[in-house]
């Protein structure tokens, strides 16, 4: 029986489905539970046994789906050939999951929302903290796809391992919102609930009125003065920090 060309059912999968770009974005997708159609790489035996160094839990699922391409057909499926040589198609999860999982009482982890967030790099690297800390989910508002390829780079591939949607102010999840704001109560003397809504503002332009009316509480990191701000990044880290460090976040078993 001839094997499928991976390059065909490349293009069949193409439209629907999410990029994953690179040997880590794979092995996350892989972790939790992504449908991956398709896989490629240029070197099929040094990426197994790079599974097998770095993830051999995927190595197995690896062994059965990866499919050897030249690199130049390689090259043609990437905006930007990434150095492990290995690319990926993933089934975007249904929305109404995404949502359903967002709105269910109780929550065990806050949800983070990046409000109108501008940097398709520092929306993956938030997507990437939230997945490591356990979060709910991360929730953009505006117009940045937070499943833009880029941003799905950016989080190597642990968009499969919380909820990643988009939303209107109005949309939000219930729970009391602790928006992040240099005019805020110093966030060291808080206790950041499980089920609060943790709200970031853009670095340029801070928090829209929306999600500002809709504040329960204004919240600030510890900054020195004349400090402007934190990268985006930096800042959901801390706070996702100081929610796991006063009694949040799962422990290890």
């Amino acid at each position: 029986m001839t094997e499928p060309d991976p390059l065909a059912v490349w293009r069949r999968h193409a439209g629907p489905c999410v990029l994953l770009d690179g040997f880590h974005a794979l092995k996350h997708a892989l972790r939790f539970g992504a449908r991956v159609p398709v896989a490629v790489t240029t070197d099929r035996a040094a990426t197994l046994a790079l599974a097998g160094e770095l993830a051999p839990d995927v190595r197995g699922a690896l062994d059965g789906l990866l499919a050897e391409v030249e690199r130049e057909a390689y090259a043609s499926l990437v905006a930007r050939p990434h150095p492990t040589g290995v690319a990926a198609l993933a089934v975007r999860p249904p929305r109404e999951a995404g949502l359903e999982a967002l709105a269910r009482a109780p929550r065990r982890a806050p949800v983070v929302v990046l409000d109108q967030p501008r940097n398709l790099g520092n929306a993956g690297a938030v997507i990437r903290l939230a997945a490591g800390f356990g979060a709910t989910g991360v929730v953009t508002t505006g117009t940045l796809d937070p499943w833009h390829p880029t941003v799905v780079r950016g989080g190597a591939g642990l968009h499969f391992a919380t909820v990643v949607e988009r939303l209107e102010v109005a949309e939000l999840p219930p729970g009391p919102v602790f928006a992040l704001d240099p005019e805020g109560e110093d966030i060291r003397g808080l206790k950041l609930p499980d089920d609060a809504l943790l709200a970031f503002g853009s670095e340029r332009s801070g928090l829209t009125p929306e999600l500002r009316a809709r504040a329960d509480h204004l919240v600030a990191l510890p900054m020195r003065p004349q400090v402007s701000s934190y990268n985006l990044a930096t800042s959901v880290a801390m706070t996702l920090y100081h929610w796991s460090a006063t009694g949040g976040a799962p422990r290890k078993p």
